[in-house]
């Protein structure tokens, strides 16, 4: 069972999710990275650029999503080596501290807090969030073009292309095409037409979304929002 709570660091999520295996699982692209607990073990998950299959066994999760662009700096590591990818911590920070905090996470009673402890504490020891990515993330969520966006910030498409790879992973058009996946996800989701859907996300029509979502998500829109055919079309 998956929940999910506004975590206290500014812009990030805390999440526990307990699996049954009873299958595999899907995570989509989303723009962010996380910091996981899972069985005992500290992992990072990378930026997505396709959805994420689990192998559906049973297992108990904790993780802090962290807002778009932020990890990088919070992990020390570039968003783009760590795409589409699930490393153990050790692999990115000294075996010491991470012996440290997975005794403390270990012991903890609600793993979860201490694992966002974690997060808050490493927040407190570096440097704030650059501006920049917040606008990069609020004006391409917003359907503002990727050269519109370079423009406002005074970036040449270069330099963009550069500080995205670096935040988030990818480019800015691979990160505004995930932002608008999430749009219209939650649009569908909230009971939409899928054709209203598509215009109010910023798609070309319906066939562009689903054509999308297909190549995201790996399965049709219908499927992943387990909706039958033909419902709310």
């Amino acid at each position: 069972m998956y929940a999910e709570r506004v975590s206290r660091l500014p812009g990030a999520v805390v999440w526990t999710n307990s699996t049954d295996g009873s299958g595999p699982g899907r995570v989509l692209p989303d723009g962010c990275m996380d910091l996981l607990w899972n069985d005992g073990r500290l992992l990072v998950a990378g930026p997505d650029t396709r959805a994420y299959v689990t192998d559906g066994q049973s297992s108990g999760w904790a993780g802090v999503r962290f807002f778009p662009g932020t990890a990088p700096g919070l992990l020390g590591v570039p968003a783009h080596e760590l795409r589409d990818r699930r490393v153990e911590l050790v692999d990115l920070w000294p075996a010491f501290e991470v012996r440290q905090l997975h005794g403390r996470i270990e012991a903890s009673p609600d793993p979860v807090t201490a694992l966002e402890d974690v997060a808050l504490q490493r927040a407190a020891a570096v440097d704030e969030p650059d501006p920049v990515l917040r606008h990069v993330v609020t004006a391409l969520d917003s359907g503002r073009p990727v050269a519109a966006t370079a423009d406002e910030l005074g970036l040449g498409a270069r330099k963009l292309h550069r500080h995205c790879l670096n935040a988030f992973g990818y480019g800015p058009k691979t990160l505004a095409r995930i932002l608008r996946l999430q749009r219209a996800l939650a649009l569908a989701r909230g009971g939409t037409a899928f054709a209203d859907t598509a215009v109010r996300a910023g798609y070309a029509d319906q066939a562009h979304l689903a054509r999308d979502v297909r190549e995201l998500a790996g399965v049709p829109l219908g499927e992943l929002l387990g909706r039958r055919v033909g419902s709310a079309l």
